[in-house]
């Protein structure tokens, strides 16, 4: 797996690309998703998602997918599943403190930003945290809803845009 999960960190360029005809593809198709339902969708393309991206990313399917933000390397397989940047304990041969065995996702995350149309841009976008209510589900019908102006949960509106790097942000209200 994690010679694959390397091949598509080198290959972030090319996957960007066929990613972004695949997400017009999604979102244009919009109305037979409606007509199907998106309920109705839910299981079965979670299936392939986590078949394809399982295969490519070692995708751990947490529902918010931020491959084309970190180069095609996936901050979920990151033992503390940091989604912002490396802890800081880094190795100096670039492996992980929790597991020295690998090499650390913010490294190669780095690296395939590098080669994405974007470079390193994406990169200094801050994620939200994990809504572990949305793990095991989609990203791919998230990103047809919220093509479309749906919300990924309500169904309404479109989701507020990520914070860049140093712009203030209030806490979300509960």
């Amino acid at each position: 797996m994690h010679a694959v999960r390397h091949w598509s960190v080198r290959h972030s360029r090319g996957l960007e690309t066929c990613y972004r005809v695949f997400e017009r593809a999604l979102v244009a198709l919009d109305p037979v998703w409606r007509q199907i339902g998106y309920a109705r969708l839910e299981r079965p393309v979670a299936a392939v998602e986590r078949a394809a991206k399982g295969f490519l990313f070692d995708c751990r399917m947490c529902g918010q997918c931020v491959l084309s933000s970190t180069g095609m390397s996936c901050p979920m397989n990151c033992p503390k599943e940091l989604r912002n940047g490396p802890c800081g304990g880094v190795r100096a041969n670039g492996n992980c403190e929790v597991n020295p065995e690998m090499r650390c996702v913010w490294v190669e995350a780095v690296a395939g930003s590098a080669r994405m149309r974007e470079g390193g841009a994406a990169l200094h976008v801050v994620q939200f945290a994990v809504d572990r209510r949305l793990a095991g589900r989609s990203s791919w019908l998230a990103v047809a809803r919220e093509g479309h102006g749906a919300d990924v949960e309500s169904g309404h509106g479109r989701r507020k845009p990520r914070a860049k790097v140093g712009a203030s942000r209030r806490a979300p209200e509960l």
